[in-house]
Order: structure tokens, then sequence, then C-alpha cells
């Protein structure tokens, strides 16, 4: 299934925040991919008809299983990408803004590869990329 870019940073600072804190609000999301408040609320609304998002009663979000899929996912190679980077010798700011670019784009495919690639590495030179 492929959503568009800003849903999955969405559902990712969902995530993260989620990790951080354990409760999630829109303001959060706001302060955390700094945005405004009402760009994130209409993001949320359509998030939630779109079946990724719930939010409750007292407007705490958290991710539907499909929500969590993609978050999981998009969580997944923004950590791995931005470790390698670094690893690399980019400066973690910079690999943390390029990882965030590279982890909509890459196939399936060529990030399975990477990961695989960079395990072996990881392996043969004793470093912890994953």
């Amino acid at each position: 299934m492929k959503i568009q870019e800003s849903a999955e940073d969405y559902l990712e600072a969902i995530l993260v925040i989620q990790e951080r804190k354990g409760n999630v609000r829109s303001i959060d999301v706001a302060h955390h991919l700094n945005f405004s408040k009402p760009s994130v609320s209409r993001a949320m609304s359509l998030l939630r008809e779109n079946g990724y998002v719930q939010m409750d009663k007292d407007g705490l979000l958290s991710l539907t299983d499909a929500g969590m899929e993609i978050a999981s996912r998009i969580y997944e190679r923004h950590r791995l990408l931005t470790e390698w980077l670094t690893v690399l010798g980019v400066s973690p700011d910079v690999a943390a803004e390029d990882a965030c670019r590279i982890e909509h784009d890459i196939s399936e495919e060529t990030f399975t590869r990477l990961k695989e690639h960079i395990a072996i590495a990881g392996r043969k030179s004793g470093e912890s990329v994953d």
C-alpha cells in the first residue's frame, strides 16, 4: 500500500512520540514535526478517515494496526539509514535529515538488500548497525 510521504511522516511521528512519552496528542505531533496545529489537526482527521489513526474522547491519538504497520516500516528505515550514514562519517543531524528523505523513496527490495549488506558489514567489522 502506498500513501503520501507526509502521511508516513505523521504516522512515524506518532510512533516516536508514543515510544518516548506513552500518550500522544495532536499538539505533540505539531511540536515534533514543527508544523502548525491546524495543519496537524487536518492531517489527523484524514488519517482517522482512512483508518490509520484513532482518537479517544480525551484527544489521545493511537495508531490502528494499518497505521502501526506503516509507521513501524518507516521508523525502521529511518533508524537504520541514520545509523548507517553516521557510521559512514555523515554528521548525525545531516544523517537524520537525509534518512528522512531516503526512507520514503527507497523500494522494499533495495531496503532489504541494504539491511542485509549492513548486517554483513557490521559482523565483519564488529560494529552494531541494526
